[in-house]
Protein backbone atom coordinates (compact mmCIF):
# COMPACT_ATOMS: atom_id res chain seq x y z
CA UNK A 1 0.00 0.00 0.00
CA UNK A 2 3.37 1.90 0.22
CA UNK A 3 3.39 1.89 -3.26
CA UNK A 4 0.59 3.39 -4.45
CA UNK A 5 1.12 6.81 -3.63
CA UNK A 6 4.41 6.46 -5.74
CA UNK A 7 2.30 4.61 -8.61
CA UNK A 8 -0.17 7.90 -8.79
CA UNK A 9 3.00 10.41 -9.03
CA UNK A 10 4.12 8.50 -11.99
CA UNK A 11 0.76 8.21 -13.66
CA UNK A 12 0.09 12.50 -13.31
CA UNK A 13 4.25 12.49 -14.36
CA UNK A 14 3.77 11.15 -17.88
CA UNK A 15 0.26 12.04 -18.41
CA UNK A 16 1.83 15.76 -18.18
CA UNK A 17 4.66 14.52 -20.28
CA UNK A 18 2.44 12.79 -22.98
CA UNK A 19 0.09 16.17 -22.71
CA UNK A 20 2.89 18.38 -23.44
CA UNK A 21 4.64 16.05 -26.40
CA UNK A 22 1.05 15.95 -28.25
CA UNK A 23 0.72 20.03 -27.72
CA UNK A 24 4.47 20.42 -29.72
CA UNK A 25 4.16 17.68 -31.60
CA UNK A 26 0.84 18.34 -32.93
CA UNK A 27 2.37 21.20 -35.16
CA UNK A 28 4.67 19.26 -36.60
CA UNK A 29 2.62 15.69 -36.74
CA UNK A 30 -0.83 15.51 -37.61
CA UNK A 31 -1.97 12.98 -36.11
CA UNK A 32 -5.75 11.84 -37.18
CA UNK A 33 -4.67 12.99 -40.59
CA UNK A 34 -2.53 10.20 -41.83
CA UNK A 35 -2.62 8.45 -45.19
CA UNK A 36 -4.66 4.91 -44.32
CA UNK A 37 -7.11 7.06 -42.21
CA UNK A 38 -10.73 7.15 -43.62
CA UNK A 39 -13.11 9.80 -44.07
CA UNK A 40 -16.20 10.05 -45.21
CA UNK A 41 -18.51 13.21 -46.13
CA UNK A 42 -21.83 13.67 -47.40
CA UNK A 43 -23.87 16.81 -46.82
CA UNK A 44 -24.09 17.34 -43.07
CA UNK A 45 -22.57 13.94 -42.11
CA UNK A 46 -18.93 13.28 -41.86
CA UNK A 47 -17.80 9.71 -40.87
CA UNK A 48 -14.03 9.43 -39.58
CA UNK A 49 -12.03 6.19 -39.07
CA UNK A 50 -8.82 6.90 -37.80
CA UNK A 51 -7.48 3.37 -38.52
CA UNK A 52 -3.93 3.75 -39.22
CA UNK A 53 -3.55 7.01 -36.29
CA UNK A 54 -5.39 3.98 -33.88
CA UNK A 55 -2.31 1.15 -34.71
CA UNK A 56 0.42 3.37 -34.32
CA UNK A 57 -0.95 4.51 -31.29
CA UNK A 58 -1.33 0.82 -30.12
CA UNK A 59 2.22 0.41 -30.88
CA UNK A 60 3.83 3.03 -29.53
CA UNK A 61 2.20 2.27 -26.00
CA UNK A 62 2.08 -1.53 -26.40
CA UNK A 63 6.61 -0.26 -26.64
CA UNK A 64 6.26 2.04 -23.45
CA UNK A 65 4.44 -0.62 -21.59
CA UNK A 66 6.84 -3.41 -22.57
CA UNK A 67 9.95 -1.01 -21.54
CA UNK A 68 8.29 -0.37 -18.07
CA UNK A 69 7.69 -4.31 -17.41
CA UNK A 70 11.41 -4.92 -18.61
CA UNK A 71 12.36 -2.84 -15.71
CA UNK A 72 10.17 -4.08 -13.02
Amino acid sequence: MADFPKIIIGIGIALIIFGLIWQVGGKFISLGKLPGDILFKRGNTTIYFPIVTSIIISVVLSIILFIIGRFR
